[in-house]
């Protein structure tokens, strides 16, 4: 081909053999009539509201979520043979990795993180991945949380496996919040939920949630450790490993994912209790255990050594040495950030149709008033009388947002970093038998091996955990409505109700991929092939993660994965205002989702 020229290659897959000339003009006239369904589906797909880059950002984001499906095929059993690993043998064998997982026979299409650069499935990844699939392929996003749960997935003691890399690696336990969000959103869409769907995923998860309980809280006080939990070098030392201290670490965010959990189990046992009554015993249990967990994060009477800082307004891990010693590693990072997100919100007409629960609980909380004193007491009604499940109450929660809108620290003009900004002038340094670790505030990659120095939750961007944080905003503000208003940005004098925050926060996220003022993307920062070639420009892609400062793509360029989240949450706000949401709560926003719900919010009942 010469120096400027083209050429092109025309390429058909056909059964049966096609016997005119398959090159010829139906080729052209398939093509076409190809892209118009597709224009036809997305245009019903998107909202109307939607501006031209809006439709680009949105529909590139879902397109690389459909490309990320990938073949997967992994017999483990063969593959440690091959190493010479028997973990049934009588005698020892070599250790190899994932030597306790043989059970595992991986032979399915799973959505992958990064087909190009991580082709393989992580558990947690794929939870999130559902959140972008739910719009265009439900059934597909339905069968990848079965997948998870599957006896050739599963381990039989109840672990959800991680990642290829080791299935024994901890990820945060998401799996329930993504299954209930499906049901919702398929009962929403076809008018009836599959019953049979969730009660195998509510069998299945019970394992899994007991498996939580019995491995990862030692010492049995409902506060958890469970190591890394996918935030790779977010703390001072590595989590996955032993520490140099000794003891162990309590962890804030691995005990608020277990607080959420419970949340999604409850639900979950609250949905299945409507068609089979003995769910609602279900549902009293994980009431009980988000009550127990919620209120070992900050304990009633000394609280010197518990997760909440008083003085600071926010959580942090605590360090336990085995000479009883114990403090708080203050390090301002998404760990502290997460208890905010352990939030659900109950109807009256949810909490109306098994009146013995509410019964049972309200009788718990009179028995064990201590549990609930410096939480979120669950009996107070909201808007319309609904009822939250919530780890902050409201002295804690405009506390910790008053630091996370705080544009010196978490508030970025592209989303919620991973780590305060504070910790640019102020690293966290630790010093123990002459070695200093440290956590400095890094807004692009890291500057340490740990994790192989490739992944960094020092500062970046990331958007799974914005997408939970805009879930929780949400449901604080159906919960509280537009009496709760807070400064946003923190010291700006503007205040802001929840749905405003939240709206606030997915608009930076969005404005990473949309063209600024100056026709620029910040995702592609510097990268003039992608910022100002006419081939290249309008061809996003969805990285892993974010600069902290400037919103500049970082880690795998094609993780649309997670990533693809930003789909679904610009969505939401296009398709449906606060008014809908305050009135119909979470049902608004599955409504919101329905194809061809268009650029005004439909009415939603108050019911």
């Amino acid at each position: 081909m010469p120096a400027g020229g083209s050429e092109t290659i025309r390429l058909r897959l056909s059964e049966p053999l096609i016997t005119a000339d398959p090159f010829g003009a139906g080729f052209d006239e398939v093509i076409d009539a190809r892209r118009k369904e597709a224009d036809e589906f997305f245009l019903e797909l998107m909202p109307q509201s939607f501006d031209e880059d809006q439709r680009l950002v949105f529909r590139q984001a879902i397109a690389g979520m459909l490309w990320g499906k990938q073949y997967y095929d992994f017999d483990i059993e063969e593959w440690l043979a091959e190493r010479g690993s028997d973990p049934l043998a009588s005698t020892k064998s070599p250790p190899s990795r994932n030597d306790q997982w043989a059970h595992m026979v991986n032979a399915d299409v799973i959505s992958m993180p990064d087909k190009w650069e991580y082709p393989w499935y992580a558990a947690w990844d794929l939870a999130f991945h559902i959140h972008p699939l739910v719009l265009v392929d439900p059934a597909f996003g339905k069968l990848q949380l079965e997948l998870m749960l599957r006896e050739h997935y599963l381990h039989p003691n109840g672990q959800i496996p991680a990642y290829e890399w080791n299935f024994s690696d901890v990820n945060p336990p998401v799996h329930a919040w993504a299954t209930i969000a499906t049901y919702l959103h398929d009962r929403t869409q076809r008018g009836k939920g599959d019953v049979d769907f969730l009660k195998g995923a509510f069998n299945k998860l019970l394992l899994n949630f007991t498996w939580w309980v019995n491995r990862k809280d030692l010492t049995g006080k409902n506060v958890f450790q469970g190591g890394f939990l996918g935030l790779d070098n977010i703390g001072v030392f590595d989590r996955s490993s032993p520490l140099p201290t000794g003891g162990h670490l309590e962890q804030a965010d691995g005990t608020a994912w277990m607080a959420l959990y419970c949340q999604n189990m409850l639900e979950l046992s609250l949905a299945l209790a409507i068609e089979e009554p003995v769910y609602g015993e279900m549902a009293l249990k994980f009431f009980e255990h988000f009550i127990r967990i919620a209120s070992a994060m900050d304990r009633l009477g000394d609280n010197s050594d518990e997760m909440w800082d008083e003085q600071d307004g926010f959580f942090y891990d605590v360090l336990r040495l085995p000479n009883g010693h114990s403090e708080r590693l203050k390090v301002r990072s998404m760990v502290g950030l997460l208890p905010l997100c352990a939030t659900t919100v109950l109807t009256p007409e949810a909490l109306t149709k098994i009146p013995e629960i509410r019964a049972c609980a309200r009788w718990f909380v009179e028995k064990r008033p201590e549990l609930v004193a410096n939480i979120h007491h669950p009996g107070l009604p909201g808007y319309s009388d609904r009822r939250l499940l919530a780890i902050l109450d409201e002295k804690k929660l405009r506390r910790i947002l008053s630091v996370m809108l705080d544009e010196n620290e978490f508030l970025s003009p592209y989303g919620i970093r991973s780590l305060s900004r504070y910790h640019e002038k102020h690293p966290f340094i630790f010093h123990i038998e002459g070695q200093e670790y440290r956590v400095d505030y890094l807004p692009a990659e890291s500057n340490t091996g740990m994790f192989g120095g490739n992944s960094n939750w020092r500062g970046p961007i990331w958007m799974p955990v914005n997408a939970l944080i805009v879930r929780a905003l949400l449901n604080f503000y159906v919960f509280y409505g537009d009496d709760f208003r807070i400064e946003c940005p923190t010291g700006s004098g503007k205040l802001k109700t929840l749905y405003e925050v939240a709206e606030e926060i997915t608009g930076r996220l969005a404005n990473m991929f949309l063209r600024d003022r100056d026709g620029k993307r910040p995702v592609f920062a510097g990268a003039k092939k992608f910022q100002d070639d006419p081939y290249w420009k309008d061809c996003l892609q969805f990285y892993e993660y974010f600069h902290g400062d400037n919103g500049a793509g970082l880690g795998a360029s094609h993780q649309t994965g997670w990533t693809g989240t930003i789909a679904g949450l610009m969505h939401l706000f296009a398709s449906v205002n606060k008014k809908d949401i305050l009135a119909g709560g979470r049902r608004a926003i599955f409504e919101a989702s329905k194809i061809g719900a268009g650029a005004e919010a439909p009415e939603i009942a108050q019911n």
